[in-house]
């Protein structure tokens, strides 16, 4: 048997709530397959499993909150038996241990009979302890996050108002909802007076008076900038940065990428993006220590290639997506992947693998005439690569002084997993590979 987890989808990921199944007990799912989507801070992502079986329970109910590690559904795995019969959906799993009020007994009694306990959620129970809610009080088998909600709806209700019977006559007959109205009378009691106040008419504004104003969503901290904010202060407070910066003639790559694009349709042309990524993960095929991650106190580089490319969202905040094993792939490879990913990030169509593979980060920010970008390393990578605006700056060249093209990129990196001997090779190999540009041809 196997468990298919509540995965990590961000080094500050805690919680995710499950949006959809796209599977039912019985069915056979692939390695790699989608078969549920997640919420998280960052967006609605889909989940892949890594696991080749069937389908015999599914734990949890579409809009539970789980914390990361949580068990949604128990497969079958192919080397095991076929299931007689996949089993009805069953209450919430996590691998939280037991409250002690879900200990036994099993059973409450209530006027003389015995009712089995329910079952709650640690995201129910939490978000009871936050509302002042009394969980002994709320009846179900499983208690969710709705149930408690509701419930301190109901507690947090105003009592319907006590009236006296001639301002209850007087309300009918003025066509005034005295519910709504707060009493005067003895004990908070609505009497007439309260009635004939609300039947006033209400004073007709001035004309020349202004609207209140209204209050700007962008005041406010989405969960997205909160999500942000939490890993890069994880990242400034853990990682030991160091910075290094290098400037590149891009004369040579333009007029190559100028060229390829005039034998092409107009949608099938190249953008500059694609022969950065692409410098970017050869320069690291021969400089593996920046290609990784920092876990359980060690260096872990990985072989494998996954470039997350940062990009911004519609509503706000940033996203950086893996493009899986970059280096293996073609520039109209890499240029069909990255038009991909971008729709799909801005359509909240990402795969969890994208979200949690990536063993470095781009990001560019020349579209917004930014000269150099210092980012912070999104943990447990270990190194971050930026770009700026490609400008016209004074260089020499061979002894002469001429204006060219220049783009300046920039390395953040953990100093405890490279130095900078290590970060100024690959900044070396990332130049050399954008200024003599002769590989693209075949690339």
């Amino acid at each position: 048997m196997a468990e298919f987890r509540m995965p990590s989808l961000g080094a500050d990921m805690e919680f995710g709530t499950l949006h959809e199944w796209y599977v039912q007990p019985g069915d056979r799912v692939q390695r790699g397959q989608v078969i549920a989507q997640v919420e998280t801070e960052k967006g609605v992502i889909e989940v892949e499993v890594w696991e080749e079986g069937v389908v015999t329970q599914l734990l949890a109910e579409p809009g539970t909150e789980l914390p990361v590690g949580a068990v949604l559904a128990i497969l079958q795995t192919a080397d095991e038996p076929e299931p007689i019969a996949a089993p009805e959906k069953t209450a919430v799993s996590t691998l939280t241990e037991p409250h002690p009020m879900d200990q036994k007994p099993l059973v409450a009694k209530a006027n003389g009979r015995t009712h089995p306990r329910p079952k709650i959620s640690p995201a129910a129970r939490k978000r009871a302890q936050e509302l002042g809610v009394d969980l002994s009080k709320l009846t179900g088998k499983v208690i969710g996050l709705t149930d408690v909600e509701q419930a301190a709806a109901q507690k947090a209700a105003p009592a319907t108002p006590h009236i006296t019977p001639v301002a209850r006559k007087m309300a009918e007959k003025l066509g005034v909802d005295w519910q709504q109205l707060t009493g005067t009378g003895n004990h908070g009691a609505i009497c007439k007076e309260d009635i004939e106040q609300a039947a006033q008419p209400e004073p007709t504004p001035e004309p020349t008076a202004k609207p209140a104003p209204q209050p700007d969503p962008a005041d406010f901290q989405t969960g997205m900038r909160r999500a942000i904010a939490r890993a890069m202060a994880r990242a400034n407070a853990d990682i030991p940065h160091y910075y290094l910066e290098t400037r590149i003639n891009m004369a040579p790559a333009l007029a190559w990428l100028e060229g390829e694009n005039l034998k092409r349709p107009l949608k099938d042309r190249l953008l500059t993006a694609v022969l950065l990524i692409k410098a970017v993960a050869r320069a690291l095929g021969e400089v593996p220590a920046l290609n990784g991650y920092w876990r359980d106190d060690e260096h872990q580089p990985q072989e494998a290639i996954h470039i997350g490319f940062a990009i911004a969202l519609r509503q706000g905040g940033l996203i950086a997506p893996a493009i899986h094993h970059a280096d293996l792939k073609s520039l109209d490879e890499l240029m069909a992947a990255l038009r991909d990913l971008i729709m799909r990030t801005r359509n909240g169509r990402l795969r969890g693998s994208e979200m949690t593979d990536a063993t470095i980060t781009l990001t560019n920010l020349g579209d917004l005439g930014v000269e150099k970008v210092f980012g912070v390393i999104y943990p447990p990578q270990v190194a971050l690569v930026g770009f700026g605006k490609i400008s016209d700056q004074v260089w020499v060249e061979n002894g002469m002084i001429g204006v060219r093209p220049v783009l300046t990129a920039t390395l953040a990196a953990d100093h405890r997993a490279t130095d900078g001997r290590i970060g100024g090779k690959f900044l070396d190999l990332l130049k050399k590979y954008l200024e003599e540009p002769a590989w693209m041809g075949d690339a």
